[in-house]
């Protein structure tokens, strides 16, 4: 495998280097010897070693903590999009996520926690060893770029999860993890600042990559995290400013067809602006393969036909959400007795299931391997997500004509050749336009992973949870607890959320 190029536009890695970072990332893999005569002070010496680091970065995207059931607990299934799914008695951890009875111990907590904490270290490892490699500059300044948008949005994630977190912007040695102290939200928010403004400068646009390294973080992504960095804050000005530079610097553009975006032909796509990739390759000695992730395979369809394990449900206040018509309810949802994207099946009732449904936007056709060999690339931000938050910010800095350009784009593109459905928002009362962006925030990007954050910067979580039968809890739920874990193995020096 060649050091520059993703393999069918999809990340590779190879083993030995998987194994490495691990060692740097995992505190339970400290006392083991690295693969060969590979060490973090031999391995960096050219480019191809260079550009294998950053992969590895990417790499810990794919893997259990970051992007199965952890990830889809604390953003689907907490929020009002999703229900656990499965059957009743399945993952029962997951079921007080939705209902919000979970304390500390919960293990999606101490997942997501451990897997994008993983994610920062092999990121700093990258960014302290490849200044030195001799290599060539250009591609060296991308590299870093790339590994700093990575860490930034590991840290964007943990912010909104768990508000006070540990800054972490080297590789620690001796027990320096345990020594760890969470710090304040706006100084993790200062880092991410730091680092996106650092990689919109290093970062090619989207165009200027070749195909066969398509995945890889781009100016346009940077910008995009960026903005949404602003949009938390509330500094709609320049969320504003970010939003209009990915519009007008041309590189994007919505599908014509909503739900390709959710398609292998939608897969870095004209709408895509960053998405995690993912490849299933033949499994080795049954040991599913580095390209695949587990997160088709937990949320696909339970029973006939046999796709998955059936969780992330999308709600009955999901599906009723919807404008009448709206194509996009059908391309998010898949019910029983429908016939699967692909024509091949028609799905059966399981009556070990109450009320099943399945997230459409997570299915995937018939592919080499087991279910967790899971090939589909996971949408992290979408052309469609910065149309609207562009149109959000321009409604909150007085601007209310123009934010209805970029939200009617969304619309007409989602009623199709179809004129009787989703007519052009007229409204221009600032609070009233605020409540259809919100509403169409929603079914645009449902099942997508960004409801819950998104009710969380709104100030909306309490009321609208609370009218769904949550117990949600204002003034403790806002915030996700620190995982019980991580307090013991510091003796206390990272301290708890209020509440619990």
């Amino acid at each position: 495998m060649k050091a520059q190029i993703f393999l069918k536009n999809k990340l590779l890695l190879p083993a030995a280097l998987v194994l490495l970072a691990t060692n740097a990332c995992q505190k339970d893999f400290l006392d083991r010897k690295p693969l060969g005569d590979a060490t973090f002070d031999t391995f960096f010496e050219n480019a191809d070693q260079a550009t294998y680091a950053v992969n590895a970065v990417y790499q810990q995207f794919r893997q259990w903590d970051c992007i199965s059931l952890p990830w889809i607990a604390v953003t689907d299934i907490i929020s009002d999009d999703a229900d656990k799914g499965s059957t009743p008695t399945d993952a029962l951890y997951l079921l007080e996520i939705d209902d919000f009875s979970f304390d500390a111990t919960n293990s999606s907590f101490s997942g997501v926690w451990r897997g994008y904490y993983n994610a920062i270290a092999r990121a700093n490892l990258a960014i302290l060893r490849i200044p030195d490699v001799d290599m060539d500059e250009t591609l060296k300044k991308r590299l870093i770029g790339e590994s700093k948008f990575l860490r930034a949005y590991s840290y964007f994630l943990l912010v909104q999860w768990f508000g006070d977190v540990p800054i972490i912007t080297a590789p620690l040695g001796g027990d320096a993890y345990y020594n760890q102290e969470r710090k304040p939200v706006q100084e993790v928010y200062a880092q991410i600042e730091r680092d996106l403004l650092d990689a919109v400068d290093a970062l090619p646009e989207k165009s200027k990559y070749a195909a066969a390294d398509l995945g890889r973080a781009t100016k346009g992504a940077a910008k995009g995290i960026l903005a949404k960095l602003y949009m938390v804050k509330k500094d709609f000005v320049n969320a504003e400013k970010y939003c209009l530079e990915i519009i007008n610097s041309k590189e994007y553009s919505l599908l014509n067809r909503y739900g390709d975006n959710f398609l292998p032909v939608g897969e870095n796509s004209m709408e895509s602006v960053f998405e995690i990739n993912a490849a299933a390759l033949p499994p080795i000695d049954g040991v599913t393969g580095p390209g695949a992730t587990p997160f088709n395979m937990i949320q696909g369809v339970r029973g006939i036909p046999n796709l998955g394990w059936g969780f992330n449900r999308p709600s009955d206040n999901l599906v009723s959400s919807y404008e009448n018509g709206d194509p996009r309810r059908e391309a998010t949802v898949i019910y029983v007795n429908e016939v699967l994207p692909d024509g091949t099946t028609q799905v059966q009732d399981n009556p070990e299931i109450v009320n099943e449904r399945y997230n459409q936007k997570a299915w995937v056709p018939a592919h080499t391997g087991l279910q967790d060999n899971g090939p589909g690339n996971i949408r992290i931000l979408r052309y469609a997500d910065i149309l609207l938050l562009a149109a959000e910010a321009l409604n909150e800095n007085g601007k209310s004509a123009d934010a209805l350009i970029y939200l009617n784009q969304v619309r007409k593109r989602a009623r199709g050749t179809n004129n009787f459905i989703l007519p052009d928002v007229t409204v221009t009362d600032q609070s009233q336009l605020r409540d259809r962006i919100y509403k169409e925030r929603r079914v645009e990007l449902a099942m997508e992973q960004q409801r819950w954050f998104d009710l969380l910067r709104w100030g909306r979580a309490e009321q609208v949870l609370q009218a769904v039968g949550k117990n949600f809890v204002a003034g403790k739920h806002e915030l996700l607890p620190i995982p019980q874990t991580e307090i013991d193995l510091t003796g206390g020096l990272i301290r708890q959320n209020q509440g619990y």
